[in-house]
């Protein structure tokens, strides 16, 4: 069926009263970006949505990417036709022919007509049995039920023009990207870090990944790797920045140190004090990390309360209440997931210990870390000498703060 224009909903930030405007104008921003690849396409506003006119072009590549913007709760694939009742008739049961071949014996529909041009001669009771009545006669198989049908053919007559449409395609839904502040992610090259990426872009933060890498001990393959997660995070939201921290100097210190069963707490104690130092120059409010209760070591609850005492910032945890199986089906939606299994280690699974300590206890923890004279110093070498990406849908990263060891990462370690 050739459609008309695309009517996208708005999501839950319709109830914020004053904040609407705001919300309405970042929206229309993410979506005008997307629309620049197809120049018949335009956009227009009303109260509480958007329409995109579509000029030509395929309504199921658009509605395929325009799906995915954060603050859209649904999709309508939409015929436009003339305010006049001959007019509006014969397009409804043009529509529903297009349809036909969906119907079964025992199909229910019911038409459902909204007249917002209260000029217009016929109410909304009188067009739900002018539209209703031909098409069951023209189609024997269709019944009517006003309360569960299968196919709700929706009439919403307009001064400039009735729009006729019948699907509801589900959105992401959420608040629009960046319109409840800046966060740092820590992403690792697994399956669980990305996944709590999309999900506080869902919640409108806008998302900085920050990586951690151990040259000589994680190959060109694994930075590749993460490169490309982010690449699959920058088709969510448009651009994504990826900060690159060596780790090497950090990460062997913690193996002299005779204290296997802390190396992974001692690890990611400094991985977040990193993170902050990097939040702080780049303004943004909080870290995120893809825990979730129990899954490892590191995840359980104590070891969540020692490990989040190295930050000021608030630690945000979305996963933490998921179980693995809802972390993997959403990391398959989200276009991450074949990425996340490819076989290159990253530095949080390398020097594992045997049996890592489940209860750390904050007092050890931090006696262990005063001995450690340099670590402040570097903590503050990692920062200095992180390299930023930044990536953009559809295109190839860009280096934007290339520090001179950046050129020694591009050729192959192993």
């Amino acid at each position: 069926m050739k459609y008309d224009m695309l009517l996208l909903r708005f999501g839950e930030f319709m109830l914020k009263g004053k904040n609407r405007a705001r919300f309405e104008k970042t929206i229309i921003t993410h979506v005008r970006s997307l629309l620049k690849p197809y120049p018949g396409a335009s956009l227009r506003k009303e109260f509480g949505r958007l329409y995109v006119e579509l000029g030509g072009e395929s309504h199921t590549e658009l509605i395929a990417v325009l799906k995915r913007v954060f603050g859209v709760m649904s999709i309508s694939p939409v015929k436009v036709t003339p305010s006049e009742a001959d007019q509006i008739v014969e397009t409804a049961i043009a529509f529903m022919d297009e349809r036909e071949s969906e119907f079964k014996e025992g199909t229910t529909f019911k038409v459902n007509a909204r007249r917002v041009w209260k000029e217009f001669p016929n109410s909304s009771h009188e067009m739900n049995h002018l539209v209703g009545s031909p098409i069951l006669r023209k189609f024997q198989q269709l019944s009517v039920d006003v309360r569960q049908p299968d196919i709700e053919l929706r009439v919403e007559i307009r001064d400039q023009g009735t729009y006729i449409f019948s699907e509801v395609i589900p959105a992401v839904g959420g608040f629009p990207l960046g319109t409840n502040g800046k966060a740092m992610l820590l992403l690792s090259g697994g399956i669980d870090s990305p996944v709590a990426a999309w999900s506080s872009m869902r919640r409108g933060l806008e998302v900085e990944c920050v990586h951690f890498y151990s040259y000589p001990f994680t190959s060109q393959r694994a930075k590749e790797k993460v490169i490309d997660l982010a690449r699959a995070l920058a088709d969510h939201a448009g651009t994504i920045k990826l900060h690159l921290v060596p780790f090497t100097e950090i990460q062997t210190a913690f193996t002299q140190l005779g204290q296997d069963n802390l190396i992974i707490t001692l690890m990611r104690r400094s991985m977040l004090r990193i993170a902050t130092k990097l939040a702080e120059r780049e303004r943004a409010l909080a870290l995120i990390t893809g825990d979730s209760l129990g899954q490892v070591a590191s995840q359980t609850l104590p070891s969540m309360n020692v490990i989040g005492r190295a930050t000021d910032l608030p630690l945000l945890r979305p996963l933490v209440m998921m179980d693995k199986q809802e972390i993997i089906t959403l990391s398959k939606q989200i276009g991450t997931y074949d990425i996340s299994i490819l076989p290159y280690e990253d530095c949080c699974t390398l020097f594992v210990p045997k049996s890592p300590t489940t209860n750390p206890n904050l007092r050890i923890v931090d006696k262990i870390e005063a001995t450690m004279s340099q670590l402040p110093e570097w903590v503050e070498q990692a920062v200095e000498k992180t390299e930023t990406i930044t990536l953009h849908a559809g295109e190839n990263f860009m280096v934007t703060n290339q520090q001179d060891e950046a050129n020694e990462m591009k050729e192959e370690w192993f």
